[in-house]
């Protein structure tokens, strides 16, 4: 058995393996490389440790701290219930108003945070309750906020699109492009969808507010609004780059809570560290695990033994794709999205771009596809997310998301059919 077999092998038996007995997931993936190093006979611990160095020496990799930041200061200085606040003003009253307004706050809240799982508890802390007061169902309900949180890995500023950018080399300015279109056509797809599931609900609808009630509650959601034309403009007109955004994100969202809106107290930011501090922990030790594995990958030529195998398919851009995207599919039902990053986007990125594919077109596409997969049991990290917030079973949550999770994979087809949907105005806004 050659080397390279081997070490395909050791990687996926290692951490199928791993993963079955409960490991951690950044220590799995350092075991499998370590595994691998030996197989190749490379064993070295100091490049081990050079390695997990590298995986987190990177600046680009410090919009991931001040994004999470950012997230985290939305929630408790109230930004995130302002734009609540103002969706439910506007759209509110109609039936099966508190839908519209969730899918409505989720895509401005992922234009703001970048977290699915920042923007997911956000809603359902401030909507299930309301949902359940006014009769909505729980399990219909709390699938919708599921599916309407995962906007926020597409929209930017996106965390998943950083990681992405650092992992394969491809620019994060243009991911950040390419996520605003298809971002929109997911809230459209969820408009849609609720529809179709209203049908079978009988809920009340309501008086409208007046005009002035409504222009109140936009006014007081104007600072929150701003946030993403800060962000999206500076970046746009070249004034910052993606990591200098995540900082004036962070610090925009500071100086709002504390001295506009005043709803968070000097005393109450240790607690907003602490809480980044820990996300941002997980998410360093993931990339630092994942670049010892990476490592290995590229010394074991795995890209080169996959490349071999789909290698009838090159010719074929649009089937390679749909065989891609089915193979991350599978995945993600049992990966969240950032191991998945780290450990497939350098392996499979160099295939699609030998047949032509455009990388940041395969970017967004790859990481749509983790975004799905957080909706997607049996792991599914954002309907655990609902599950907790809303102290609804398992079992419950992922039978109300199954209507938004076909409309999300009607997307992912279309896309992959018309890949003109991304790529065109991600040329046109560059």
């Amino acid at each position: 058995m050659s080397s390279e077999a081997l070490s395909f092998i050791v990687f996926v038996g290692g951490m199928l393996g791993l993963m079955g007995l409960g490991m951690n997931m950044a220590l799995a993936l350092v075991l499998t490389g370590a595994g691998m190093a030996w197989v190749l006979d490379f064993w070295d611990t100091q490049l081990l440790a050079q390695n997990l160095v590298a995986g987190v020496d990177s600046f680009p990799l410090l919009a991931v701290p001040f994004f999470i930041l950012a997230g985290e200061l939305m929630n408790s200085g109230g930004i995130s219930r302002r734009i609540i606040t103002m969706a439910q003003a506007w759209v509110g009253h109609i039936h099966g108003g508190l839908g519209f307004v969730a899918i409505g706050a989720a895509v401005l809240m992922a234009s703001m945070s970048g977290s699915a799982l920042a923007d997911t508890a956000a809603l359902a802390t401030i909507l299930l309750p309301m949902m359940r007061q006014q009769g909505y169902p729980m399990n219909t309900s709390a699938g919708l906020l599921a599916s309407g949180g995962i906007i926020a890995p597409i929209i930017p500023p996106s965390m998943p699109f950083v990681i992405y950018g650092v992992t394969t080399n491809t620019s994060i300015s243009a991911l950040f492009l390419s996520g605003i279109v298809p971002g929109l056509i997911m809230g459209a797809g969820l408009i849609v969808a609720w529809k179709l599931v209203l049908r079978r609900i009988d809920l009340p609808a309501g008086a409208p507010l007046p005009l002035r009630e409504r222009l109140r509650a936009t006014a007081k959601a104007f600072w929150a609004l701003l946030m993403p034309l800060i962000i999206i403009g500076g970046m746009k007109t070249g004034f910052f780059t993606p990591t200098e955004a995540a900082v004036v994100a962070a610090f925009y969202a500071l100086v709002v809570a504390l001295l506009i809106h005043r709803e968070m107290k000097l005393a109450e930011i240790e607690g907003v560290l602490v809480r980044a501090a820990k996300t941002t922990a997980i998410v360093m030790f993931l990339c630092a695990g994942a670049q010892v594995a990476s490592y290995m990958i590229t010394l074991a030529d795995l890209p080169g033994v996959l490349s071999g195998w789909l290698g009838p398919l090159v010719e074929s851009p649009r089937l390679l794709m749909t065989v891609m995207m089915l193979a991350l599919v599978l995945i993600g039902t049992a990966l969240d999205l950032t191991p998945t990053i780290l450990i497939f986007a350098p392996v499979m990125l160099p295939i699609a771009v030998k047949a032509g594919i455009d990388p940041v077109y395969f970017g967004l596409m790859f990481v749509l596809n983790g975004a799905i997969g957080l909706i997607t049991p049996p792991v599914g990290t954002v309907l655990n997310v609902v599950a907790g917030v809303g102290r609804l079973p398992l079992h419950q949550v992922i039978k109300g998301v199954n209507p938004f999770l076909v409309t999300y994979m009607l997307i992912l087809a279309l896309f992959v059919v018309f890949p003109q949907i991304v790529t065109a105005p991600v040329a046109w806004m560059r």
